[in-house]
């Protein structure tokens, strides 16, 4: 007898505001990390991706620093934005800033150099232009999915 899986998790909707601040903090670090070359920062940085990506959202301390110092200075957010994809923009920074971190520490400088600047360039799309590439990538996983489960049904 099996058992029904359970539902997936979901995480609130964010106020995009929170997302392009976190972003403008990313930025800032990543920026940082190119001009040091710490790989041990950029460590720091894939662990702030990390609770973003996998324990969720709002327990990332960039979302932490933005609900407790920002939030409260602002008026209410007139829209919000599903966190899936912003999750999964998490999840791509975080392989980022893993290989990068990899590459500066074993002396791969040119790997972290290139990993970080791709996270960079992603951060920076966010924070000043409100785009988030992670989230234009998840939403092309999505519909490909859809049209594969579509073509499979048919």
């Amino acid at each position: 007898m099996s058992t029904p899986a359970a539902p997936a998790r979901r995480d609130p909707p964010v106020d995009p505001r929170g997302v392009r601040f976190s972003a403008a903090l990313t930025t800032l670090v990543l920026a940082l990390v190119l001009v040091s070359g710490s790989g041990w920062l950029l460590g720091a940085q894939a662990l702030v991706f990390a609770l973003g990506s996998i324990a969720g959202l709002r327990f990332s301390p960039y979302a932490v620093l933005f609900r407790v110092l920002v939030a409260p200075r602002l008026r209410p957010p007139t829209e919000r934005e599903e966190a899936a994809p912003v999750r999964f923009s998490q999840t791509v920074g975080l392989v980022f800033a893993v290989i990068g971190t990899v590459g500066y520490l074993a002396g791969l400088t040119g790997l972290g150099i290139v990993a970080t600047a791709f996270a960079l360039a992603a951060a920076f799309l966010n924070a000043a232009f409100g785009f988030c590439l992670g989230c234009e990538l998840y939403a092309v996983i999505a519909r490909f999915r859809k049209n594969n489960q579509q073509g499979a049904t048919a």
